[in-house]
């Protein structure tokens, strides 16, 4: 979906009612704005805590004891160092 919203003079912009509810931020909230080659992308807290934790069970293999620790070891053991 594609829509178009004005950005006032003092840098504020509207995102309609119907966005706002889908992401949970219907009476107000925040989202995180990451600005990538293609444009700007807005994300609830909730999205980007989600994703960073997949990336967490990614990377540990699902270990509930890992560590950074043993997370650089796995590395360093892996390149032969």
């Amino acid at each position: 979906m594609t829509i178009q919203v004005t950005i006032l003079p003092n840098g504020r912009m509207s995102l309609p009612i119907d966005i706002r509810k889908r992401l949970g931020v219907g009476k107000g909230g925040s989202v995180l704005i990451e600005e990538t080659e293609d444009g700007v992308v807005l994300r609830t807290v909730e999205q980007v805590v989600a994703r960073a934790q997949a990336l967490t069970r990614e990377f540990t293999k699902g270990k509930p004891d890992a560590s950074v620790e043993t997370f650089l070891a796995d590395r360093r053991a892996e390149s032969g160092e």
